[in-house]
């Protein structure tokens, strides 16, 4: 399992649960399918900008969701 599907998969199980919120843990709870993964691909990015040497110029690439080539 790469790291970018642990994310998501944390993600969508804290939304099943009713635990995900949106911003911080003082944020509101998650309510829509399709904001839970929206947040879960967003942390998939970070992980792998991260993992990718984070300040890089591909690093800042993926955060922007953009790739080169």
């Amino acid at each position: 399992m790469t790291v970018r599907h642990a994310k998501m998969q944390k993600v969508m199980h804290e939304f099943k649960e009713g635990t995900l919120r949106s911003g911080s843990k003082q944020g509101p709870k998650v309510t829509s399918r399709a904001q839970a993964i929206a947040i879960g691909m967003s942390e998939e990015r970070e992980a792998a900008a991260e993992r990718h040497g984070g300040r890089g110029r591909a690093a800042r690439a993926l955060l922007r969701g953009r790739r080169r080539g």
